[in-house]
């Protein structure tokens, strides 16, 4: 097994619908053009920000074969989201993101019957990575969402001996003092991208070395900058950036944050679509305040 740690942007990609909410897999091409013009390397499917809950099995092995077909033959790397409250569902993902050669698999737990211990968890992470043994593993760590808040520390030291692909986490997780002991578990050994934008700095300031998130979707240029600021130590510029960041979410949250963002997607030329019930999507005259309000902050400025 091949692994390469996933650092620098990782964007959590939306997936596209037409109008009408049916996928809309033309659009794809649209994205993985847009996100290499952006300096993005890798992509994450299917996962919150793509409504993998909301999607159905065929949706999901259908979004994933297009990716698959797109991106083969240029540079941009392929993580899958496999998680699903059906274990099988996973299972059948996990085994198709092997077939098709992507570079890595994750999967959060399942969330309406949830695992109650760190060896039910391994468990359930057992059965998903079964017939997928050849392609590094990610367990999700996203406790806002699944309801799930056990130890990532525990966690390691419990699965590294069961599951032999394990490769790190996707954290996504405000819980600053875990981060720090997964990133020094080992000695070092896993791989352990941070998932939370608006936080992103004060992970790098830890020993991040990648990052997966939503806002790389259209707000890559203020990322990289965050990114490079830190490196060469203007602490004062990868504040700034960051600041703009956490403007952004803030703006998009208070219309309902998938709606916003797709909308916004909108605006810079890649049209995904609606977000699918329950997430809401933007009105006309939604869209045109949200546009408004990017305009006054400077946006598009900041993306160019």
């Amino acid at each position: 097994m091949i692994h390469q740690k996933l650092t620098g942007l990782v964007t959590a990609t939306h997936t596209p619908f037409h109008v009408d909410g049916s996928l809309n897999l033309d659009a794809v091409e649209h994205q993985a053009l847009h996100l290499s013009k952006n300096g993005v390397k890798t992509v994450f499917i299917g996962g919150s920000t793509g409504e993998s809950s909301s999607l159905s099995l065929d949706e999901r092995l259908a979004l994933c074969g297009r990716w698959a077909e797109v991106i083969r033959g240029t540079p941009l790397r392929l993580v899958v989201h496999v998680g699903a409250n059906c274990l099988s569902d996973a299972r059948t993902l996990a085994t198709q993101a092997q077939k098709l050669g992507a570079s890595a698999i994750s999967a959060l737990c399942p969330s309406y019957f949830k695992p109650r211990s760190v060896a039910m968890l391994v468990e359930c992470c057992e059965e998903i990575v079964r017939d997928a043994r050849e392609i590094p593993f990610y367990f999700y760590d996203i406790p806002a969402l699944t309801g799930v808040s056990l130890s990532m520390p525990d966690f390691l030291a419990s699965a590294k001996d069961q599951i032999p692909t394990l490769a790190g986490l996707k954290f996504t997780n405000p819980d600053m003092m875990s981060y720090q002991l997964c990133l020094r578990a080992d000695g070092g050994r896993w791989d352990v991208p941070w998932g939370i934008d608006e936080h992103m700095l004060g992970a790098l300031a830890l020993g991040a070395k990648g990052a997966v998130g939503s806002g790389f979707n259209f707000a890559a240029p203020i990322y990289n900058r965050l990114i490079a600021a830190f490196e060469r130590g203007d602490l004062d510029a990868a504040r700034e950036e960051q600041f703009r960041g956490v403007r952004l979410i803030q703006l998009f949250v208070s219309y309902g944050y998938m709606g916003a963002a797709k909308a916004t997607m909108k605006m810079l030329g890649v049209d995904v679509g609606p977000a699918r019930l329950p997430n809401n999507s933007l009105t006309r005259e939604q869209t045109a305040k949200l546009r408004g309000e990017l305009v006054a902050m400077g946006f598009f400025d900041w993306v160019k």
